[in-house]
């Protein structure tokens, strides 16, 4: 369909890409990775012709058509929403209005003349062509996929250039995937999405008719979209079958693979040269050298490329809260007549990490700011617990900076014990390289200045973090950075993210924002998920979705456990058996105190606190048994 040959790109002296041959089938679904600056935006432009080779040619298959979305700068206007959207049938639109012009000639003419047989054939042609493309279903299509991306009927009659630019990408997305070229090219889709829309393009694109190749940073996305990974590393391209957990295992295998070749053959060198060395002088020996040195000669040298630095950042961690962090009693809050939630009652404890989830609109970054105390509530009460100490990030967090300091001085400012490499370490974790960290914060993006200002908190935070979506503008790297720390974190986190993985790896705790509600659930996203399918009610103990689908493998042999969910199950069981230990720790210390009489309202104090321990320890003792033997059953 479409094939790169010797092809090859740079932008001055800095080298993208170079020798690259690849052929892209009908059938592809493809994920271009690689860190940011290592050209994926260039090859994703360069396929669809908006971009010029330096080297090497692109053949274009006859026929063959492609939809580009950038990340970001579309603007639309001129029509409604769904205007718009439908205009990408204006063909088989002008066939419906031919065939209504046919249809009235025909009422006109007579049944049995020469010009209604000529008018009548020409009709059940094209007829027959709107029939073949769906024709009578087009609204119907429209409807569903503007649905699927966010849009409530309501908005479908607005005018385009209401909407904001993120809005204005989802009708540019709606419109590719309603046209469904030969080859989708998306580059960052998912940047202006929440996790609803984001599920149903995942869903979309399953059974997508044609190719597509997509950018994303996002690895829950790629794992359920792709089933080829590019990867643009080095200054070239390399090429991976399955989704993105099979490719970072594939790069593993293959860097250990490389790394034994290399072993065995300087191994092989240096006894080649041993030889050579010690009997380069003997006459007897002359033919065997020179036989040697023709080896030596021959041997094509393995090259190690250099290895992509792992960086680790650790908090550091702040004093403890009380058990109770903050606690909400009839909360709401309305903006003039619109409501946004009410009558919300929740407790958030000391380590917990809390996700608020919903769609875009239903009051997410309300309700954080609320938590912050940047916003008052027009009802009900919250109430900050013992030491606590908030510290909120917002999306427009580099609106509070100084944008006359330098990035590097600003950061060596808040941690002046820091070395000058530590800092450029983390800069460099958050995309600030080489003689970007000595840039004035002024002279940057919204997005790099949104995450330098995610740098500066993770030098000292706070012991309670509200984090108005921190994966904006953040590569896979920087992500893994980022999570690792909040991972480490001992304090308590609540925050807003669109990225699917981060919420399953982070989350203990899912708070749903919609509706006017706020509902609890307890575990991670996948977790939230299986119980707002009906598989078990909210107030119930938490049992990992994860679980529930091993657990049914002997029906359902035929499928294979996600990587990610196998994972996850591990992770969480071994944080069971840390938290078994702990609580029957606590259960023998309350005993401990029991044996000890000081009074009987103490009695009946440490008697209850008993019977909870207990009942918590017989929960985790039973999620770890039933964890453990749907494990067994992956294995």
């Amino acid at each position: 369909m479409i094939q790169l040959s010797g092809a090859g790109k740079q932008f001055g002296p800095n080298i993208l890409f170079s020798g690259v041959d690849w052929l892209i089938t009908p059938q592809d679904r493809i994920g271009i990775v690689g860190a940011n600056g290592t050209g994926k935006s260039t090859l994703l432009k360069i396929i669809g012709g908006m971009e010029p080779l330096d080297r090497g040619s692109l053949a274009v298959t006859k026929g063959v058509s492609s939809g580009y979305l950038p990340q970001d700068g579309l603007s639309l206007s001129g029509r409604t929403v769904f205007e718009e959207c439908l205009s990408v049938f204006d063909d088989l639109r002008a066939l419906e209005h031919e065939m209504e012009t046919l249809t009235r000639r025909m009422a006109e003419l007579d049944p049995a003349g020469a010009d209604y047989a000529a008018v009548s054939e020409r009709y059940h042609r094209i007829e027959g062509e709107f029939v073949a493309h769906d024709g009578y279903a087009l609204e119907s299509k429209v409807g569903t996929v503007l649905a699927g991306l966010g849009f409530p009927p309501s908005d479908w009659q607005r005018r385009t250039e209401e909407f904001s630019g993120g809005w204005q990408m989802r009708i540019a997305l709606a419109k590719l995937l309603l046209e469904q070229p030969n080859l989708l090219l998306l580059d960052e889709p998912t940047n202006h999405l929440d996790l609803e829309a984001r599920n149903w393009l995942e869903e979309y694109l399953a059974s997508y008719p044609n190719a597509f190749i997509l950018i994303s940073h996002d690895r829950f996305f790629l794992d359920a979209t792709v089933k080829k990974v590019v990867e643009l590393w080095n200054k070239q391209i390399h090429f991976y079958s399955g989704n993105y957990t099979r490719y970072e295992q594939q790069k593993t295998d293959r860097r250990a693979q490389l790394m034994a070749a290399y072993a065995n053959q300087q191994e092989r060198i240096q006894q080649l040269e041993a030889f050579i060395n010690r009997f380069r002088y003997q006459a007897t020996k002359a033919k065997q050298v020179q036989s040697r040195i023709k080896e030596l000669d021959r041997i094509e040298r393995i090259e190690i490329p250099p290895e992509e630095g792992t960086i680790h950042f650790h908090f550091a961690q702040p004093k403890p809260s009380g058990r109770v962090v903050i606690e909400a009693s009839g909360l709401a809050k309305s903006y003039g007549a619109k409501q946004v939630f009410a009558g919300a009652d929740f407790i958030i404890e000391r380590g917990d990490r809390v996700a608020l989830v919903g769609v875009n609109g239903a009051g997410k970054s309300t309700l954080i700011r609320l938590l912050a105390g940047i916003d008052p509530p027009t009802g009900g009460t919250l109430r900050l617990g013992h030491n606590v100490e908030a510290d909120y990030f917002a999306q427009d967090q580099y609106k509070a900076l100084d944008p006359t300091g330098r990035l590097l001085d600003d950061l060596g400012k808040l941690a002046p014990r820091a070395t000058i490499t530590e800092l450029r370490s983390l800069l460099g974790c958050f995309l600030f390289r080489e003689d970007d960290v000595f840039k004035q914060i002024g002279v940057l993006s919204g997005g790099e200045r949104n995450r330098y200002a995610l740098a500066r908190l993770l030098l000292h935070p706070a012991n309670f973090l509200l984090l108005d979506e921190p994966t904006n503008h953040l590569d896979m790297r920087a992500k893994d950075v980022l999570l690792n720390a909040l991972e480490e974190f001992t304090g308590t986190v609540v925050f807003v993210s669109h990225d699917r993985y981060f919420i399953d790896k982070l989350a203990t705790r899912v708070f749903e924002v919609g509706d006017g509600e706020v509902a609890i659930y307890p575990g991670n996203y996948e977790d939230y998920l299986w119980r707002k399918n009906g598989n078990a009610p909210v107030a119930a103990a938490p049992v990992p979705a994860s679980v529930r689908e091993a657990a049914a493998a002997p029906e359902r042999a035929d499928k294979r456990v996600n990587p990610i969910r196998q994972r996850q199950m591990q992770e969480r069981c071994q944080a069971l058996e840390a938290e078994v230990a702990r609580l029957e720790h606590e259960v023998a210390a309350t005993e401990r105190s029991l044996a000890e009489f000081v009074s009987v309202e103490e009695t009946l104090r440490l008697n209850s606190r008993l019977s909870s321990q207990r009942e918590r320890l017989e929960e985790r003792i039973r999620e770890w048994e039933e964890l453990a033997q749907a494990l067994e059953a992956t294995t």
